[in-house]
């Protein structure tokens, strides 16, 4: 390794021999994975958007966005009744989770 005052360290070029290597993959592809859990969708939650996608032989279009009034929540959660989904996995960045996870509560509760 050689070293550069103004860079820090840099590193050595690579032979040709070690450009030729591929890394190898870890874990299985996502073909490969087992589907433990068909009815589910996914859910990325922001402050103004919601991105939900359904598996792709659910519906046309598999990935929507929905915003964040109830209105919207009441029109996601159709939506994936009649996709047949049972389950969800929310990713969410800060709070966001919150009303969305409230408004499901409050669904089952009126169900009930």
């Amino acid at each position: 390794m050689s070293y550069n005052k103004k860079q820090g360290k840099t590193r050595q070029p690579k032979t040709q021999a070690q450009l030729g290597r591929r890394k190898k993959q870890k874990g299985m592809c996502l073909a490969d994975r087992p589907c433990l859990e068909p009815n589910a969708a996914g859910i990325d939650i922001g402050a103004r958007e919601i991105f939900v996608a359904v598996p792709p032989d659910r519906d046309e279009r598999p990935v929507r966005v929905f915003d964040t009034f109830t209105e919207d929540l009441q029109a996601m959660a159709r939506w994936l009744k009649v996709c047949g989904i049972t389950t969800v996995a929310m990713e969410s960045t800060g709070v966001y989770w919150i009303p969305l996870t409230t408004f499901w509560k409050r669904m089952e509760s009126d169900r009930a």
